[in-house]
Order: structure tokens, then sequence, then C-alpha cells
């Protein structure tokens, strides 16, 4: 923002542009947005943030985003617990709860393997998968993550450490396109892509 500009509101800005596709004349367009705003609706969006940072966890089973120990899906005896969906973040849950298609759990991995980008196997959750596998019960582990060169990396390597477990490791069959991110499918191409998933 110009230099005329009141220094609380360039770093409102800036602050704005430093998230995830924002750039900055967008950022700027909010920042003056909250200033049309009045101060209990500012207040509001300000504790927002606030509450989300604070009272929002990993569940402990499945290491989604929860405000409980245990997530809703976890918690819930209707699901297949024999066969577990790891994905790479918590919107991949949600891109596959939106086809209202998949009965089983998940395992949210956070993450993908990247060493060029110091992510190795130790920064994922995936010790948390091995100790649900291990601990009996589940037949089958879809591999759902993205079909880019760090999620087949982090599919093959799931692979190699469950099999010895005695499970079932399959991958999704990709009606996704190469390259493509999951929280973007629509609800058909997901659940087909479930559907026809391969085996490893």
């Amino acid at each position: 923002m110009a230099d005329h500009n009141a220094l609380p509101l360039v770093i409102l800005a800036e602050k704005f542009a430093s998230l995830p596709g924002i750039g900055m004349k967008s950022a700027q367009r909010l920042a003056y947005h909250v200033m049309s705003m009045d101060k209990e609706a500012v207040e509001d969006f300000a504790q927002a943030l606030v509450d989300a940072k604070t009272r929002v966890h990993c569940c402990k089973i499945c290491q989604n985003l929860t405000e409980r120990d245990i997530c809703p899906i976890c918690d819930d005896e209707e699901r297949d617990r024999s066969l577990i969906c790891v994905v790479e973040s918590p919107k991949d849950v949600s891109a596959f709860e939106r086809t209202h298609e998949y009965g089983g759990v998940y395992h949210v991995l956070h993450g993908l393997l990247s060493p060029m980008d110091g992510i190795t196997p130790d920064k994922l959750r995936m010790r948390e998968l091995l100790e649900r596998v291990d601990e009996g019960g589940v037949e089958e582990v879809i591999m759902a993550t993205n079909p880019t060169v760090e999620g087949d990396a982090t599919a093959m390597y799931a692979a190699g450490l469950l099999k010895p477990l005695g499970v079932k490791v399959s991958r999704l069959a990709f009606g996704l396109p190469v390259g493509g991110i999951l929280e973007y499918a629509d609800e058909v191409t997901l659940y087909k892509a479930l559907e026809n998933r391969n085996y490893m």
C-alpha cells in the first residue's frame, strides 16, 4: 500500500496478503472493508480467529481437526472402522464427506513427504497411522493422497510400512487428473475414484 496510508492499515493488508491465494490488491480491499465494519463486527471476527486457533486441535484417533477429543466421524458407531482412508489434510476429509458415499474412517497425515522442503516421515502423522493398524481390526487402508510426485512417494512409503502389518493397501483409481488437488474435485469424480481404486 502507498506510503500515505495509515501504518495499521498497511500492516493489516500485509497480514491478509500473507494468507494463501490472496494477492496484495485483494488484501488491500479486505483491509479497507474491515475499516468499513462496525467495531463489534471486527471484534467478533477477531474472536473467531482466536477461538479457531485455541479451541480446534487434532482428533486423538484420526488427526482430523476438531474441538472435541474424538471427532464426530471417529465417534460415529455406524462407520466401518476396518477401512481407513489416508489423506493429506483436513480439507480432503471434507471433500470425501461431500460424496456421501464413503462409510469408513480417515487418517490425516498433515502433509506429504518432500525431503527438498524438509518434510520427512517424522513430520507426518505416520506413526499414529501405524499404531491404529497395529491395534487390529483394520482390513484395508486407502491411500488417497494427491496424484503428484509427493503424493505418490508418500503413498508408496506408507504402503511399505503397512503391508507387513497384514492389511490390504489400495490407491485411488485416478479418474482424478494427475497433478490435481482433491479438494477441488467434484463429488462424482471422487466417488468413482474411490469405487475404482487399485491395490498396491
